[in-house]
């Protein structure tokens, strides 16, 4: 972990991304909850999600090639200021509809800087570095969550949503200010031979995504674990205030304090677990996701004392850190270096469109059935997908058993 913060580019980049992913967590939790009130609707709530998810859909192909073609710090920064400038509408308290188009722009804009940021990490420590660097990623990412989730739960319960945008705003210009300097990269990527067409270029990554073998099971989890989460997504905001009987600030509290075990399993991956083979991270955090998460969906006619559910959201933030850093592990050791932009597109655009798919489900169906049964199917879907990341297969069996890798030399 020393080894890594003490690389000058990876530090700083670690040290935007806490500030960007910490306005991004305000308005995470604070825009669902404000449509929600302004509502009363769990249906509207989830179009809502869905309009804040699909333009990474659409856009996938530009993105991917953007961050493949362009200077990745340099778009980076681009992003941080349109996010910034896109949010001002949301000074105005304004209705549902334009809440509705910031979170679209929103979304937009995002769809480009995730590939970016993950395809620039091995350019700033190796490729063979990525396991760790995604670990301390996640431990930013944790802590981001606990101070954004609970600042917009909170500014929004207080002070509203301008409070909310003000302190948006206010965050996102340290990020952009971080990340105005170039980088001194360890390993450029290899120049493309040719600027293909842009659809050309992305289904080359999409082939490379969807014809590598190895990537298989990271592509079957993505797409079960993004339905579970868009399930949650659009649940977590009704079974706060309507079953647990809780406020704004409980809403954004409990979201924010998943980043305690996400802390913990952050610093963990970053640490012990580096050298774990990130498929076998994968499927053991879907499985403790999925437990954990049934435990706190059946919990509610026993208690619904707040400081239980606090220790059990933190609690299940650590398997969901695992999860993302065994995706991400998988996907940069995988992936050609000057291929790595579009092909993380891809695959975050698959995780938006079925996280949608799981968005649009659960706000259909909430009405007819209630949040209890559905958030223990969500729960059921987690554990499903580790099972079958886990599941032995031929080829696969010494990959998914919790081994070591043959460590790499050591730099001078």
């Amino acid at each position: 972990m020393k080894q890594l913060l003490g690389v000058p580019a990876f530090a700083r980049l670690w040290v935007a991304a806490f500030f960007g992913e910490t306005a991004e967590w305000m308005l995470q939790v604070a825009l669902p909850v404000y449509v929600f009130q302004r509502t009363g609707s769990a249906a509207t709530t989830a179009l809502s999600i869905v309009l804040g998810l699909l333009p990474a859909v659409l856009l996938s192909p530009v993105a991917g090639v953007v961050a493949d073609r362009w200077n990745r710090r340099a778009v980076l920064f681009g992003v941080c200021c349109g996010l910034a400038v896109v949010a001002l509408p949301l000074l105005a308290e304004p209705g549902v509809t334009v809440v509705y188009a910031v979170m679209a722009a929103q979304a937009a804009l995002a769809s480009v800087f995730e590939p970016a940021r993950n395809a620039l990490v091995p350019e700033l420590v190796g490729v063979e570095e990525v396991t760790g660097a995604n670990g301390l990623m996640s431990v930013n990412g944790s802590v981001a969550r606990l101070a954004g989730g609970w600042a917009g739960g909170a500014l929004l319960g207080f002070g509203g949503l301008i409070d909310v945008i003000t302190g948006y705003l206010a965050v996102l210009v340290v990020a952009a200010a971080l990340l105005a300097k170039p980088f001194r990269r360890v390993a450029a990527p290899a120049p493309a031979p040719a600027r293909e067409p842009v659809v050309r270029a992305w289904l080359d990554g999409l082939r490379e995504l969807t014809g590598n073998r190895r990537l298989a099971r990271t592509g079957l989890a993505l797409v079960l674990t993004s339905v579970a989460q868009g399930m949650f997504l659009v649940l977590f905001v009704v079974y706060v205030l309507d079953v647990l009987g809780g406020s704004e600030a409980d809403a954004g509290l409990l979201r924010g304090v998943q980043a305690l075990g996400g802390l913990a399993a952050g610093f963990a991956v970053a640490t012990v677990a580096r050298r774990i083979a990130p498929v076998a991270l994968l499927g053991w955090g879907c499985l403790g996701l999925g437990v954990l998460s049934a435990v706190i969906w059946n919990l509610a006619p026993v208690t619904t004392a707040l400081g239980v559910y606090v220790g059990l959201f933190a609690l299940a933030g650590a398997p969901g850190v695992v999860v993302g850093a065994g995706t991400l592990s998988e996907i940069q050791s995988v992936v050609a270096p000057e291929r790595a932009g579009r092909v993380l597109s891809t695959a975050f655009a698959a995780v938006a469109g079925w996280t949608t798919a799981g968005a649009l489900l659960a706000g259909a169906l909430v009405a007819t059935t209630g949040p209890a049964l559905l958030l223990d199917v969500q729960a059921g879907v987690y554990v499903l997908a580790g099972v079958l990341v886990l599941l032995p297969r031929r080829g696969w069996t010494r990959q998914f058993v919790w081994r070591y890798r043959a460590a790499p030399s050591a730099k001078s």
